[in-house]
Protein backbone atom coordinates (compact mmCIF):
# COMPACT_ATOMS: atom_id res chain seq x y z
CA UNK A 1 0.00 0.00 0.00
CA UNK A 2 1.23 3.40 -0.71
CA UNK A 3 1.78 6.22 1.78
CA UNK A 4 -1.10 8.35 0.12
CA UNK A 5 -3.63 5.03 -0.15
CA UNK A 6 -2.07 4.70 3.62
CA UNK A 7 -3.03 8.00 4.12
CA UNK A 8 -6.38 8.46 2.50
CA UNK A 9 -7.83 5.72 4.95
CA UNK A 10 -6.39 7.38 8.03
CA UNK A 11 -7.83 10.52 6.94
CA UNK A 12 -11.17 9.21 6.19
CA UNK A 13 -11.00 7.76 10.13
CA UNK A 14 -9.96 10.51 11.42
CA UNK A 15 -12.27 12.77 9.94
CA UNK A 16 -15.10 10.69 10.82
CA UNK A 17 -14.30 10.49 14.66
CA UNK A 18 -13.94 13.77 15.06
CA UNK A 19 -17.39 14.86 13.27
CA UNK A 20 -18.59 12.14 15.74
CA UNK A 21 -17.42 14.29 18.60
CA UNK A 22 -18.89 17.49 16.88
CA UNK A 23 -21.87 15.92 17.13
CA UNK A 24 -21.91 14.57 20.40
CA UNK A 25 -20.77 17.87 22.01
CA UNK A 26 -23.03 20.31 19.62
CA UNK A 27 -20.34 21.77 17.58
CA UNK A 28 -19.82 22.88 13.82
CA UNK A 29 -17.47 20.35 11.86
CA UNK A 30 -16.05 23.52 10.37
CA UNK A 31 -14.67 24.87 14.45
CA UNK A 32 -12.22 22.17 14.09
CA UNK A 33 -8.65 22.83 12.54
CA UNK A 34 -6.30 19.81 11.94
CA UNK A 35 -2.17 19.78 12.49
CA UNK A 36 -0.66 16.79 11.40
CA UNK A 37 2.59 16.19 12.89
CA UNK A 38 5.13 15.25 10.74
CA UNK A 39 8.01 14.88 13.45
CA UNK A 40 8.60 11.21 11.98
CA UNK A 41 8.18 11.70 8.34
CA UNK A 42 10.83 12.54 5.60
CA UNK A 43 10.45 15.71 3.69
CA UNK A 44 9.63 13.82 0.58
CA UNK A 45 6.61 12.11 2.30
CA UNK A 46 5.52 15.48 3.88
CA UNK A 47 4.89 17.00 0.37
CA UNK A 48 3.01 14.17 -0.58
CA UNK A 49 0.73 14.59 2.79
CA UNK A 50 0.65 18.31 1.31
CA UNK A 51 -0.33 17.55 -2.08
CA UNK A 52 -3.18 15.03 -0.59
CA UNK A 53 -4.87 18.16 1.02
CA UNK A 54 -3.38 18.73 4.30
CA UNK A 55 -2.64 22.12 4.67
CA UNK A 56 -1.54 22.47 8.40
CA UNK A 57 1.93 21.13 9.33
CA UNK A 58 3.37 20.83 12.76
CA UNK A 59 7.10 20.22 13.23
CA UNK A 60 8.78 19.83 17.15
CA UNK A 61 12.46 20.44 16.72
CA UNK A 62 13.92 22.87 14.25
CA UNK A 63 16.53 20.60 13.25
CA UNK A 64 13.75 17.59 11.95
CA UNK A 65 11.90 20.53 10.41
CA UNK A 66 14.47 22.64 8.51
CA UNK A 67 14.43 20.85 5.09
CA UNK A 68 10.33 20.10 5.39
CA UNK A 69 10.19 24.72 6.26
CA UNK A 70 12.19 24.81 3.13
CA UNK A 71 10.01 22.96 0.87
CA UNK A 72 6.68 23.37 2.15
CA UNK A 73 7.29 27.30 1.95
CA UNK A 74 4.23 29.01 0.73
CA UNK A 75 2.18 25.46 0.05
CA UNK A 76 1.47 25.04 3.51
CA UNK A 77 0.43 26.63 6.91
CA UNK A 78 3.38 25.71 9.60
CA UNK A 79 2.92 25.34 13.44
CA UNK A 80 5.87 25.18 15.66
CA UNK A 81 4.50 22.73 18.41
CA UNK A 82 7.53 22.14 20.30
CA UNK A 83 9.55 23.53 23.30
CA UNK A 84 10.96 26.69 21.86
CA UNK A 85 14.53 27.67 22.87
CA UNK A 86 15.22 31.46 22.22
CA UNK A 87 18.44 30.61 20.64
CA UNK A 88 16.00 29.30 17.88
CA UNK A 89 13.70 31.85 17.46
CA UNK A 90 16.15 33.32 14.65
CA UNK A 91 15.25 29.52 12.66
CA UNK A 92 11.18 29.69 13.44
CA UNK A 93 9.92 33.33 13.22
CA UNK A 94 9.20 33.76 9.52
CA UNK A 95 9.24 29.91 8.37
CA UNK A 96 6.26 29.36 10.79
CA UNK A 97 2.71 31.06 11.05
CA UNK A 98 2.29 29.84 14.55
CA UNK A 99 4.29 29.06 17.39
CA UNK A 100 2.14 26.90 19.99
CA UNK A 101 4.43 26.84 22.90
CA UNK A 102 4.81 30.50 24.21
CA UNK A 103 5.37 30.23 27.93
CA UNK A 104 7.64 32.30 29.17
CA UNK A 105 8.05 36.44 28.93
CA UNK A 106 11.58 35.97 27.85
CA UNK A 107 11.18 34.02 24.96
CA UNK A 108 7.95 36.04 23.71
CA UNK A 109 10.58 39.31 23.88
CA UNK A 110 12.40 37.36 21.52
CA UNK A 111 9.90 36.22 19.33
CA UNK A 112 9.58 39.98 19.75
CA UNK A 113 12.59 41.10 18.20
CA UNK A 114 12.97 39.04 15.33
CA UNK A 115 9.44 39.36 14.17
CA UNK A 116 10.37 43.30 14.02
CA UNK A 117 13.31 42.90 11.93
CA UNK A 118 11.55 40.85 9.35
CA UNK A 119 8.20 43.04 9.80
CA UNK A 120 5.84 40.08 10.56
CA UNK A 121 3.34 39.65 13.47
CA UNK A 122 3.55 36.21 14.88
CA UNK A 123 0.17 34.56 16.53
CA UNK A 124 1.06 32.93 19.57
CA UNK A 125 -0.74 30.30 21.59
CA UNK A 126 0.38 30.57 25.40
CA UNK A 127 1.47 26.85 26.82
CA UNK A 128 -0.11 25.96 29.98
CA UNK A 129 0.54 23.13 31.96
CA UNK A 130 -2.60 21.93 33.22
CA UNK A 131 -1.75 18.95 34.09
CA UNK A 132 1.13 20.12 36.65
CA UNK A 133 3.51 17.39 35.45
CA UNK A 134 7.15 17.85 36.12
CA UNK A 135 7.98 16.47 32.57
CA UNK A 136 5.43 19.03 30.54
CA UNK A 137 6.51 22.48 29.33
CA UNK A 138 4.21 25.23 29.86
CA UNK A 139 2.99 27.97 32.33
CA UNK A 140 1.40 26.72 35.57
CA UNK A 141 -2.28 27.85 35.89
CA UNK A 142 -1.78 30.11 38.15
CA UNK A 143 0.84 32.21 36.34
CA UNK A 144 -0.78 32.82 33.34
CA UNK A 145 -2.82 35.97 33.82
CA UNK A 146 0.70 37.42 34.86
CA UNK A 147 2.33 35.95 31.74
CA UNK A 148 -0.48 37.37 29.53
CA UNK A 149 0.06 41.03 31.32
CA UNK A 150 3.99 40.86 30.28
CA UNK A 151 2.44 40.43 26.80
CA UNK A 152 0.50 43.46 26.15
CA UNK A 153 3.70 45.86 25.54
CA UNK A 154 4.66 43.37 22.91
CA UNK A 155 2.99 44.23 19.63
CA UNK A 156 4.85 41.53 16.76
CA UNK A 157 3.42 39.02 19.51
CA UNK A 158 -0.10 38.27 18.64
CA UNK A 159 -1.78 35.82 21.58
CA UNK A 160 -4.43 33.59 19.62
CA UNK A 161 -5.50 31.43 22.03
CA UNK A 162 -4.05 28.67 24.46
CA UNK A 163 -2.31 25.47 24.71
CA UNK A 164 -1.78 22.46 26.52
CA UNK A 165 -0.81 18.78 26.26
CA UNK A 166 -2.50 16.27 28.88
CA UNK A 167 -1.26 12.71 30.20
CA UNK A 168 -1.04 9.75 28.22
CA UNK A 169 -3.77 8.09 29.68
CA UNK A 170 -5.57 4.29 29.12
CA UNK A 171 -8.47 5.68 29.27
CA UNK A 172 -8.47 9.36 27.32
CA UNK A 173 -11.95 9.88 29.73
CA UNK A 174 -9.64 10.76 32.24
CA UNK A 175 -7.87 13.53 30.15
CA UNK A 176 -11.36 16.05 30.16
CA UNK A 177 -10.62 17.56 33.17
CA UNK A 178 -7.21 19.00 31.50
CA UNK A 179 -8.96 20.18 28.64
CA UNK A 180 -12.21 21.69 30.54
CA UNK A 181 -9.77 23.30 32.90
CA UNK A 182 -7.80 24.74 29.79
CA UNK A 183 -11.68 25.61 28.38
CA UNK A 184 -12.07 27.87 31.66
CA UNK A 185 -8.65 29.64 32.05
CA UNK A 186 -9.48 31.06 27.82
CA UNK A 187 -12.28 32.45 29.41
CA UNK A 188 -11.39 33.69 32.72
CA UNK A 189 -8.62 35.38 30.57
CA UNK A 190 -11.18 37.07 27.97
CA UNK A 191 -13.44 37.52 31.47
CA UNK A 192 -10.24 39.79 32.64
CA UNK A 193 -9.75 41.77 29.06
CA UNK A 194 -6.05 41.89 29.00
CA UNK A 195 -5.91 42.24 25.81
CA UNK A 196 -7.24 44.80 23.09
CA UNK A 197 -8.96 40.93 21.22
CA UNK A 198 -10.57 37.93 22.02
CA UNK A 199 -8.92 34.62 22.24
CA UNK A 200 -10.73 31.81 20.52
CA UNK A 201 -8.45 29.04 20.29
CA UNK A 202 -7.43 26.03 22.21
CA UNK A 203 -4.90 24.17 20.68
CA UNK A 204 -5.53 20.82 22.30
CA UNK A 205 -5.97 17.41 21.80
CA UNK A 206 -3.31 14.50 20.33
CA UNK A 207 -3.75 11.41 18.62
CA UNK A 208 -4.41 9.60 21.93
CA UNK A 209 -7.37 11.71 23.47
CA UNK A 210 -8.38 14.28 20.52
CA UNK A 211 -11.88 12.76 20.60
CA UNK A 212 -12.59 14.24 24.35
CA UNK A 213 -10.71 17.23 23.63
CA UNK A 214 -13.07 18.11 20.58
CA UNK A 215 -15.68 17.28 23.08
CA UNK A 216 -14.56 20.01 25.44
CA UNK A 217 -13.87 22.69 22.84
CA UNK A 218 -10.46 22.13 20.99
CA UNK A 219 -10.17 23.92 17.68
CA UNK A 220 -6.68 23.13 16.92
CA UNK A 221 -5.91 19.38 17.77
CA UNK A 222 -2.30 17.95 16.37
CA UNK A 223 -2.04 14.39 15.25
CA UNK A 224 1.21 12.07 14.25
CA UNK A 225 0.81 8.75 14.78
CA UNK A 226 -2.72 7.99 14.17
CA UNK A 227 -2.61 10.32 10.90
CA UNK A 228 0.84 10.08 9.42
CA UNK A 229 2.18 7.43 11.23
CA UNK A 230 5.04 7.36 14.21
CA UNK A 231 8.93 5.48 14.40
CA UNK A 232 8.83 1.74 14.89
CA UNK A 233 10.79 -0.65 16.44
CA UNK A 234 12.33 -1.33 12.93
CA UNK A 235 13.68 2.33 12.34
CA UNK A 236 12.97 5.85 13.12
CA UNK A 237 12.02 8.74 10.69
CA UNK A 238 9.30 6.30 8.60
CA UNK A 239 5.83 6.10 8.68
CA UNK A 240 4.69 3.78 10.62
CA UNK A 241 1.61 1.64 11.42
CA UNK A 242 -1.23 3.59 13.73
CA UNK A 243 -0.60 3.41 17.24
CA UNK A 244 -1.10 4.95 21.08
CA UNK A 245 2.13 6.76 21.39
CA UNK A 246 2.50 10.83 20.20
CA UNK A 247 4.74 12.06 18.33
CA UNK A 248 3.04 15.02 18.43
CA UNK A 249 3.86 15.47 22.44
CA UNK A 250 7.07 17.59 22.40
CA UNK A 251 -9.42 22.67 9.95
CA UNK A 252 -12.50 24.37 8.98
CA UNK A 253 -11.93 21.21 6.98
CA UNK A 254 -8.50 18.99 5.92
CA UNK A 255 -7.75 21.66 2.96
CA UNK A 256 -8.61 24.88 4.87
CA UNK A 257 -6.45 27.53 6.11
CA UNK A 258 -7.70 29.67 9.44
CA UNK A 259 -6.07 33.12 9.56
CA UNK A 260 -5.99 34.79 12.45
Amino acid sequence: MTLAQTFADRLAEVERRIAEACRRSGRSRGEVNVIAVTKYVTADEAVRLVEAGIVHIGENRWPDAREKAERLAGRATLHFIGTLQSRKVKHVVGRFQYIHSLDRLSLAEEIEKRAAALGVTVPCFLQVNVSGETTKHGVPPEELFRLAEGLRGLSRVRPVGLMTMAPHESDPERTRPVFRELRRLLAELNARAIFDHELKELSMGMSNDFEVAVEEGATWVRLGSILVGQAGPAGDGAAGAPASGDGERSGESWASSTAF
